[in-house]
């Protein structure tokens, strides 16, 4: 019973093949589109988007245009094909304007470019794009109820610039090239000012300003010296009493203190 049972499904299961096969290598595009659009509809994506690829052509400039091409760029969107849905949602929003679904497609192009967005240790240029199109998403749907969404995404991505700029300047302190380090740490404090990051970035700028001072020509140690104090007293302005780093930025603002009296 249990051998007819596998015997039947399996004849099934060739039938279907035979007849997806048979709609795919057909020359009626009718039946492509409605085997498609079934196969779509029961998450047979990878199927259904063999039959789009040819069904997308043969509607451009016609009624069901509209259709046809937003399950085209959905299927790539639910197959994680981004790079592809990323472009085929930006298509779609330009060619139908007016259409009910432009909302749903700008936002899934927009969530298209969150994923392709990298881990913070590589190049974020997909990321600033990403954060573009869901910025440009916010700004057009303010009252989408995607907005929570969209925003946390943002504030994800920017988070991983901003992680990605901070590792870069603390390496450069930490191979000791603390004048780039003390640029870095500027730059960055300008681009992000607001960053979770925040206390780190004042630390090591003083850190950076301290050890260049310390190692300078003797000609050079005074001024510096005096930079690194105004460092650590621009710390202690945010970071009175409580901080990550505050013993070690008292240290160094003691020694600070200590060594310019010599020059008193």
């Amino acid at each position: 019973m249990k051998r007819l049972f596998y015997l039947l499904i399996f004849v099934l299961f060739l039938g279907s093949c035979s007849e997806y096969q048979k709609v795919l290598k057909g020359e009626n595009v009718g039946d492509k589109y409605k085997a498609a659009v079934k196969l779509y509809e029961d998450g047979k994506y990878t199927k259904a988007l063999r039959l789009f690829e040819q069904v997308v052509p043969q509607y451009r400039g016609k009624p069901q245009a509209e259709r046809v091409m937003y399950f085209y760029a959905d299927t790539y969107y639910q197959l994680g094909d981004y790079y592809l849905a990323g472009y085929q949602f930006e298509r779609f929003t330009k060619s139908f304007p007016k259409s009910d679904k432009r909302q749903e497609a700008a936002y899934k192009g927009a969530k298209s470019n969150y994923h392709l967005s990298p881990r913070f240790s590589l190049d974020q240029e997909e990321t600033t794009k990403a954060i573009e199109k869901l910025q440009a998403y916010i700004n057009t749907y303010p009252e989408s109820e995607n907005l929570k969404e969209a925003n946390t995404l943002v504030a994800e991505l920017r988070e991983k610039k901003e992680k990605k700029a901070y590792k870069i300047a603390k390496q450069y302190h930490h191979r000791e090239d603390y004048k780039v380090a003390i640029k870095a740490f500027d730059n960055y404090l300008i681009d992000y000012p607001g960053s979770a990051y925040r206390e780190k970035v004042l630390y090591y700028k003083l850190e950076s300003e301290y050890l260049l001072a310390v190692g300078s020509y003797a000609d050079l140690v005074k001024e510096r010296l005096e930079t690194a104090n105004g460092f650590y007293n621009n710390y202690k302005k945010y970071y009175k009493t409580e901080g990550e780093y505050i013993e070690k930025a008292d240290e160094l603002g003691e020694d600070i203190k200590t060594r310019l009296e010599q020059y008193k």
